[in-house]
Order: structure tokens, then sequence, then C-alpha cells
């Protein structure tokens, strides 16, 4: 008869062997953002690899950019020219995408149009400019519903030639505001051959900000920050506000608009970015908050402290006006009645689901904040049953099958219809690569305030015109940027030619 006793104690011991093992390999801690300060024609080196990093009381295996989450702050100056030798130490296939960098065709990051995926242990080399001032990011563009959300990304601070554009300040940060999804057991999981929850995206339930959900700032009474604001979330909108503060709005992803505004607060949609001051004229501590109509979620604390000798804070009562870029736009505003050269359409196809307007029971809301009621449709939901839509309205084409051309240095116009009657009507974060664009209305109404973006959030239900500066030779990919849905679909390309 076998030793059963002896046999199990075998067993143990390996299981425990494995076990050592695996803790000898974890992942090394994440550090902090930091910045990199890159001079023209500068060459750096950025590696993905795996972290650990703990989230709500339980450390997670997450991606990193040279083992910083954020990745490193990399700062340069309008017109410089820098070189990024990347390195990919992770288990899958991956690229970076430089979001926003008007940047030459070959170093967009998208695999299949602009290079090969970088595969385990491959390495690439970026050659990137930066013709535009304003707050960018990085990230990749294979997979970002898995290798995003866990922590590939990072921003780029683009800081203008003109060394008086911004008001002074003391003090810069910036924030990325952030989510993620986690069960009683740890990290949600992901599949490892296509998206989830590719109906709505995934939201998250723990909101942070710079990786931490329990993130402290701290500044001195007297003093004015200046905050530049990503939404790195893959599916949830922010409305980023600051307790007892009105919020200066000096920028938006490409710099400043037309003129400074006084605001509340600022709604981000996935992938856009955000510049605001504030001056801290008491002392006292202040909740950083993303306050929706739904709810308000504390994202952080800014703890101000009474300053011996306070400097004065900045003037928030005279917002000032941008003249050079009101000059720089005339040839747009001319364009700006126009008929549109190009119309599109946001809709969805699902399987076996019926989401109209009459079967919830009324007309959608513009923006969904939250997942809601459809947590579980939403993460059963994948492309194989879902698919989301950019459908040319003139030809009828969809998605890859769009064809629309350009000239190098035209302006055209982009009307967007996200459509109320869409089996699942909801807000979509469009970006486009490679070009940059303006808000030139929304539902028919003018926008008097106008900035340079590549990123708008289109509400649910709304029409959005936008005239596109088609300054940049090349193919280049419009999509939603809710990762999910870019795995399912919604993605098109637009040429360029010189």
């Amino acid at each position: 008869m076998p030793c059963v006793h002896g046999d199990r104690v075998l067993v143990l011991l390996f299981l425990f062997s494995l076990a050592a093992g695996c803790v000898a390999r974890q992942a090394p801690d994440a550090r902090p953002m930091q910045a990199i300060d890159l001079a023209d024609g500068s060459v750096y080196s950025l590696t993905a690899s795996a972290v650990t990093q703990t989230m709500a009381g339980k450390p997670e295996t997450l991606y990193a950019y040279n083992g910083m989450l954020p990745g490193p702050l990399l700062k340069v100056r309008q017109g410089s020219r820098v070189s990024i030798d990347f390195r990919n130490s992770l288990p899958y296939d991956t690229t970076v995408h430089w979001h926003g960098v008007r940047v030459a065709h070959a170093f967009d990051g998208v695999p299949g149009v602009t290079q090969e995926p970088v595969k385990p242990g491959e390495t690439f080399r970026y050659e990137l400019s930066f013709p535009d001032e304003g707050i960018y990011w990085y990230h990749p563009h294979l997979r970002e519903d898995r290798q995003q959300e866990l922590g590939l990304y990072g921003a780029i601070l683009v800081e203008p030639r003109d060394p008086v554009y911004y008001n002074p300040v003391d003090r810069e940060e910036v924030l990325f505001l952030d989510d993620l999804l986690l069960e009683p057991g740890g990290m949600a999981g992901f599949n490892e051959d296509q998206a989830t929850h590719a109906l709505m995206g995934r939201y998250g339930n723990t909101l942070f900000v710079n990786w931490q959900n329990n993130y402290r700032l701290k500044a001195g009474k007297g003093q004015t920050l200046r905050f530049y604001l990503v939404n790195a979330a893959n599916a949830r909108p922010f409305h980023f506000t600051v307790e007892g503060h009105p919020l200066k709005l000096v920028g938006l992803d490409s710099g400043k608009p037309e003129r400074e505004a006084l605001v509340e607060g600022v709604v981000l949609g996935p992938s856009e970015r955000a510049i605001v001051e504030l001056a801290l004229e008491k002392a006292g501590s202040f909740k950083l908050l993303n306050a929706t109509p739904d709810a308000s979620y504390t994202l952080g604390v800014l703890e101000v402290e009474a300053a011996s000798a306070p400097t004065p804070a900045t003037d928030f009562s005279s917002p000032h006006a941008n003249p050079v870029l009101q000059s720089s736009l005339a040839p747009f505003k001319a364009l700006l009645d126009q008929q549109p050269d190009l119309e599109l359409e946001l809709d969805v196809e699902m399987q076996g689901m019926d989401m109209t307007p009459h079967a919830l029971g009324g007309a959608p809301e513009p923006i969904e904040w939250e997942e809601g009621r459809m947590a579980a449709m939403n993460s059963a939901s994948t492309p194989e049953n879902t698919k989301w839509i950019l459908r040319d309205r003139k030809t009828g084409k969809e998605n890859m099958d769009v064809r629309f051309e350009a000239r190098a240095g035209s302006i055209q116009k982009i009307r967007i219809h996200n459509l109320a009657t869409s089996a699942h009507p909801m807000q979509h974060p469009l970006h486009l690569h490679g070009n940059r664009f303006l808000v030139a209305s929304v539902d028919g109404k003018p926008n008097d305030n106008l900035a340079w973006k590549d990123s708008v959030l289109v509400p649910a239900g709304s029409t959005v015109d936008l005239l596109v500066d088609f300054s940049n030779p090349g193919q280049w990919m419009l999509h939603c940027h809710i990762p999910e849905h870019l795995e399912s679909g919604m993605m098109a390309l637009l040429e360029v030619r010189p």
C-alpha cells in the first residue's frame, strides 16, 4: 500500500517551491511618475514591463513604462525633435501611439497601418517632432482594453516657444484621471483572445489620480496652481471640480482657446485633456471631485497650508483673450458655414439584445456617467455579439470600408451624428490621429470659443461639426477611444495625400 502521507508531503513541498519561485519572480514595485526633460535631439529609452502596485489594499500586477505609474512625464520644447528607443518586455505584442502629436506617419504606432507590432523582446525607434504646444499622452495601440487599462500610459508636456504663453503660476501638476474594475478577490480578469465589456466599455469601480486612490497634494495659501488633466479611463467620462474653488480654463488638447474662461469644472471624455488654473485664497482641505449628475466621487485631497508670506494670487476676475490664435483662425472661421465634406453616423448592431430608447422607456441620456443596471449585459458583450459602427451617411460604407481622401493643407468639415435611434445610444469620445481640428458647432449651435483638439466627446443624440486641418500626409485613424468599441470595429482610415 503506498504511503499517502509521504506523497502529500512531496506534493506540498513541490507546490511550496513553485510558490517561492513565483514570489522570487514577482514584478518590482511601481515607482511614481517622474519628469524627464528632453532637449532637442535627445534619445530616450522607454521600456514596457510588468510592475506591482497596491490597489485598494491588495497588490496587483500591472504594466508600466520604465517602471513608473503613470509613465515618465516627457517634457519637450515646441518645435523640438527627439528619438524614443522603445523595448517591449511584456509577454504580448504592443506598440506606442503618441496621442495627439502630429508625428510623421511612420511613427504613429498603429499596427497594420504604420508599423508591425513590436513583439516581446523586440525594439523599435520612434522619431518624434512636436509642432504644437499642449498636453499629450502616449499609450499602446494594440489591445488597449487590457494594456492601457493596466497602466501603460504617460504624459507629454510640450512647452510653448513663447515664454509668457501661459499665466504665471507657482506650481504645475499633471493629473491622470482613471478608474479600475476591482472584484472581492482582486482585479477583474481579461479575456486573452478578445475584449469584453464591448457594449459600454469597462467602467471601473475604483477611481484614482496618478494611480493613487488616496491622492494628496500640498500647497500654500496664496499660491496659484496649474493642472494638466488627462482622462486615461477606458470608458468613464469625468467632470473634474475642486471643492470651494472656481477653475480658470486656459487650455484644451493642443493649447489655449480663443479666450480663457471661468468654469465650475471641466467634462473630459476618455482621451481628452484640459489645462486649468486655480487660485488658493484660503487654507484648509479641499476635495478633488468627479461631480456627476449621478454621484460625487472624491478623487483626492488638496491641502492648503497657511503661508507665512503668501504670494499674490492670479487675478481670476479678468480672463485673458488669445489674439494670436484668434488671428490665425480666420481662414477656418470663413468655412464655418460650409456644407460637410464627410458625414458619419455612430451606430451599433447587437445580437439578441433590444436596447432601443423605446425598450428602455424613454430618450437616451446624453452621457452615461455609470455602467449602472447594465453591468451584467456589458461584461458579457464581446466583438462577437456587439459591432460598433462609423457609417458614411452618403455611401453606407462602414468602419474600415469608409473611403475619404483630403489634400494636405486643405480644410475639411466632418459632421458626426450620434444616432438617438441606435440600439444603444451613448456618448463616444472620437479621436483623430496625426491631424487636429476645431469643434465648430454642437447641435447647430456655433462654438464661440474655438481651440485646437484631437479628441471630442459626442453625446448621445447630438450632431457635432469638426473643421479639420488636414496638414499631415498619411493614412490616419479616426476611432472611438473607448478601447472596447475600437476592438468592436468603431474605426476608419482617412487618407491625407501630399
